[in-house]
């Protein structure tokens, strides 16, 4: 099997994106050597990865699995040709990091195993917390570094952040909703339909600003902490919702299908970054950390 580098970055800028235009755009090629390269990928792997709509492309099941493991292989490539990380491999120690909830379900896992197995003598202490409650951790000290929803850092002015990953927000649907048929959703369309609104992480705050900037609130039918309980009720057809590709699944637990479709209107990504304090240098094993995290996701998203 003869898989690229470049197959990879081309099909992961896609399926991000949601068009091949868009992908082609950010990766400064033409469109037809990023449609070239995914179907070669497919063909060598043998599954359709991609499947095409009126409005752009959607992965399939076993594109939405490909993903995860396109992420990882990329990931690992840079932190092998960009970081002198394993020089430090011997190092010991402890490092308290601070996540937020939809950081430690949703993003984190991958990146934490292999922390710990390339660094086996660091002992990795995880407190899962609020935004308010960490960024309060953070400045105390009694967090060494946070991975966390670096966009509504309250205390900007004492807690230093970087960038790790921009997650776009697109409206999540049924796999049979009307407004699939549609060759453009704005936000005025969405406030005419049944919205399951989700509070996990300050997303309901989050939502509120892109609403109030067009004048318009969403019908909330439902309020939930459980994104997994908004995925099974879009795809069940009880209403729509607007979240981050991160948390994002095309399947819900009952097997249903969750179409994605973006807004005409700018709808601010979901920023997932490092954060720690100012006032506290970053010990060793901290500073390990967040070179590991930079450079695996090849130094901000």
């Amino acid at each position: 099997m003869s898989i690229t580098l470049k197959q990879l970055d081309y099909f992961i800028a896609t399926a991000e994106s949601g068009q091949v235009s868009h992908a082609a755009f950010n990766l400064n090629i033409s469109q037809s050597a990023v449609t070239a390269a995914i179907k070669s990928l497919e063909m060598e792997l043998s599954v359709k990865l991609l499947e095409r709509t009126h409005s752009g492309v959607r992965l399939t099941m076993e594109g939405a699995r490909f993903l995860d493991h396109a992420r990882v292989i990329t990931g690992a490539v840079a932190s092998a040709m960009r970081s002198p990380l394993r020089e430090e491999a011997g190092l010991s120690g402890k490092v308290t990091v601070g996540m937020t909830y939809t950081v430690i379900g949703y993003f984190m896992s991958k990146y934490y195993a292999r922390f710990r197995k390339i660094y086996p003598n660091i002992d990795v202490e995880i407190k899962e917390l609020s935004r308010p409650a960490l960024e309060e951790q953070i400045k105390r000290g009694d967090v060494d570094i946070a991975v966390m929803l670096v966009s509504n850092l309250a205390s900007s002015d004492v807690i230093e952040q970087e960038l790790l990953l921009r997650s776009s927000r697109r409206l999540w649907l049924s796999a049979d909703h009307k407004l699939l048929s549609q060759s453009e959703i704005s936000l005025k369309d969405v406030a005419e339909e049944d919205y399951i609104m989700l509070t996990v992480d300050e997303a309901s705050a989050t939502a509120s600003r892109y609403w109030d900037a067009v004048g318009l609130s969403p019908r909330a039918v439902l309020t939930t902490s459980s994104i997994e309980a908004v995925r099974s009720l879009v795809a069940a057809g009880v209403g729509v919702t607007i979240l981050s590709d991160m948390v994002y699944r095309p399947w819900s637990l009952e097997g249903q299908r969750i179409e994605l479709r973006r807004l005409v209107e700018p709808v601010p990504s979901m920023n997932v970054g490092l954060a720690w304090a100012r006032s506290h240098p970053l010990s060793p094993t901290a500073t390990t950390f967040r070179a590991f995290m930079s450079v695996t996701m090849g130094g901000g998203g």
